[in-house]
């Protein structure tokens, strides 16, 4: 199966600047050094808790912000060392869905012109031609013509999230992001909208990076996942794997508290102690070992890197190495 999407080292921190002059008092190391790679036509989630550098890793993928380092090879290419002007003819391969869809479209803007938009630079349809693909696109994501005047007010927030898969299918990409598309909408509208990606995704083979911390979404949708915790991937496996069987004690906590419903509990609870590292001054070795329940002396000092573990399950953790 073709690679589409490889990520190599890839760094993107923040300053942190304080006082009337702004001066440089430390750093946030947001995503610190992780590689991973996505097949065409694959769904791989990105999980972990709030803070843990998720939607950075998507937006820094897509150069929304400049990586610090590493390569993201793209279709074949290093497009993390792309001029403005490569990055914005690139625009029409990679796209992304936002979090909050009335925070991400113009409350100024019919919707109409707001899924148009990107057609005209990229996209040399004719006037006509233009909307008459936009209405055929709009009715594909549920929406009727009479949306094509209204302005995003008027929209409930299912049909404003429809209008931005709209807006991000409108110029034909071949990969996405989706930064937590489902979470600011009502249970009942999640599961239209998650039904919604996974037919478009296998209609057009479209190739799917999927941020979330709902792990029962990762698990309806995504072929893979990657398990993050500050700033760093700590496990990776295809879904079933990583469900019946997480390796590392991090993936194991956030999955020992999945409730199933017509139980009374899930095997035995692991509560984590402690709080999530600050970013700017993540601890020395593991950057779990604060808060794990397995740790050893060697955890303290020494950072575990993504090993093999099973054929296509990597994990981060020296116990499990051993």
């Amino acid at each position: 199966m073709k690679t589409i999407l490889c990520v190599e080292n890839l760094k993107k921190y923040f300053p942190i600047k304080r006082g009337l002059f702004k001066r440089n008092e430390g750093t946030i190391k947001a995503v610190d050094d992780i590689s991973f790679s996505i097949s065409e036509g694959q769904i791989l989630g990105l999980v972990g808790e709030s803070g843990c550098g998720k939607s950075t890793v998507g937006r820094t993928i897509l150069r929304l912000w400049e990586p610090n380092e590493g390569r993201i090879f793209f279709d074949g290419r290093n497009i993390a060392t792309l001029d403005r002007s490569s990055v914005k003819k690139l625009r029409k391969e990679m796209q992304i869905i936002f979090q909050d869809p009335q925070a991400s479209l113009n409350r100024r803007m019919r919707i109409g012109t707001i899924i148009e938009r990107a057609m005209r630079i990229n996209i040399p349809y004719g006037g006509s031609e233009r909307r008459e693909t936009v209405l055929a696109l709009m009715d594909r994501m549920g929406l009727s013509p009479e949306h094509y005047g209204r302005y995003p007010h008027e929209l409930s927030g299912g049909q404003l999230q429809r209008v931005g898969i709209a807006r991000a299918l409108a110029v034909e990409p071949k990969f996405i992001v989706l930064d937590e598309p489902t979470s600011a909408l009502d249970v009942s509208v999640q599961a239209q909208i998650l039904n919604l990606l996974k037919i478009l995704q296998r209609e057009l083979n479209l190739t799917y990076l999927f941020i979330s911390h709902n792990l029962a979404v990762i698990d309806y949708t995504c072929h893979r996942i990657a398990v993050m915790y500050a700033g760093k991937i700590v496990e990776l496996a295809d879904r079933e794997t990583l469900f019946k069987s997480p390796a590392h004690p991090y993936t194991q906590s956030l999955f020992s508290s999945i409730p199933e419903p017509g139980k009374r509990k899930r095997g035995t609870k692991i509560l984590l102690k402690g709080e999530v590292p600050n970013p700017a001054n993540p601890p020395s070795g593991c950057r779990f070992h604060p808060r794990c329940f397995a740790r050893a002396e060697r955890c303290n000092v020494d950072e575990p890197p993504l090993c093999e573990f099973e054929m296509g399950h990597l994990v981060a953790c020296h116990l499990v190495e051993s």
